[in-house]
């Protein structure tokens, strides 16, 4: 597996993560206990150094499953958690970044992991109400007290990321990035990579969409979270087919899959980009690990996108709720 580092740190990973969330969380029931373990080490057997979580995945549920299966490996691996969110009988209620909470939470992140420290700890919502100045200084102290390595932000807005890199060097910002969502490259990526930061793309095969998986007619668990997704109704998925068709077609030319054009599209992309594909299926993680193994070409790049740009994606990417809080 070929290796990256995140902007100008020192944090160096395999060009290709692991989203781990969905093994818990957010794309119906979870997967048996075993199986998310058999995954998440397969991932490792496989060249995979970079693991992604949260408190909030479960909650708490997920950051048990990545330590117990991550814990034989612990020093061959990065795991990212994050922080910034207030959970309430077993619910996620609002945001909390104040400092003494973002310290409580590091310290019950480090027992479920199985850890002595975080890697990477990233403040999963900008909170409004918590000066981003203070977060960057609480997460600092934990960087200094050796508990965590490396800051990082989660769907942060430009002014946002600059603001946090004067109190505490970001190492990699976390959004969502993907040929279905190219939002970041106005503002988001210019920023990082003035800066030195690396980005690592969420949802990067659009929630499973750009895998060719999925059509109008899929019926999801009545606890997947896309069931909620403006993108994801049924006529937004038909109109949005164009924009898989595109993909299998450019993939049919280059004899790979949709999902790994998708993926190989963002490691062509930057060289400081680590997308984090989530799966529960083995040859599911096997495939786009392969996709490092496709090559893009400049010429290859313009014509993806030129024949993209074409296509009006229909649907917003989160319900309204949610959209409020992602760019601040």
């Amino acid at each position: 597996m070929k290796r990256r580092k995140l902007g100008k740190s020192n944090l160096e990973v395999s060009a290709i993560g692991l989203g781990c969330m969905g093994l818990s969380f957010g794309y119906g029931p979870a997967v048996d206990k075993l199986q998310g373990i058999s995954l998440i080490r397969a991932a490792v057997e496989r060249g995979v150094t970079f693991f992604d979580t949260a408190e909030v995945y479960g909650p708490f549920t997920n950051e048990e499953l990545v330590g117990e299966a991550l814990a034989p490996f612990r020093k061959d691996v990065a795991i990212a958690t994050k922080f910034g969110f207030h959970i309430e009988n077993g619910k996620q209620a609002g945001l909390d970044s104040r400092p003494e909470h973002i310290t409580q939470v590091a310290e019950a992140s480090l027992k479920r992991l199985r850890t002595d420290v975080i890697d990477l700890f990233y403040q999963h919502r900008v909170d409004d109400k918590v000066p981003i100045e203070d977060v960057a200084g609480a997460v600092k102290d934990l960087i200094q007290q050796g508990k965590v390595k490396h800051f990082g932000l989660s769907e942060a807005g430009a002014l946002t990321i600059r603001r946090a890199h004067k109190v505490q060097p970001v190492t990699a910002l976390q959004s969502e990035y993907s040929l279905w969502w190219r939002e970041p490259e106005q503002e988001i990526i210019p920023t990082l990579e003035e800066l030195g930061i690396g980005f690592v793309p969420f949802s990067p095969l659009g929630k499973g969409f750009l895998t060719a998986a999925i059509n109008k007619d899929t019926q999801f668990d009545k606890s997947d979270f896309r069931n909620i997704v403006p993108r994801f109704s049924a006529e937004n998925r038909d109109a949005n087919q164009a924009v898989v068709d595109l993909i299998v077609e450019f993939a049919k030319q280059k004899k790979a899959t949709p999902a790994q054009i998708a993926l190989a599209w963002l490691i062509a992309k930057k060289p400081w980009i680590v997308p984090i594909p989530g799966t529960t299926k083995l040859h599911r993680l096997e495939e786009n690990l392969e996709a490092v193994s496709v090559e893009l070409s400049r010429d290859d790049l313009r014509r993806l996108e030129v024949a993209a740009a074409k296509i009006p994606v229909q649907g917003a990417r989160y319900p309204e709720e949610l959209q409020k809080l992602v760019g601040r």
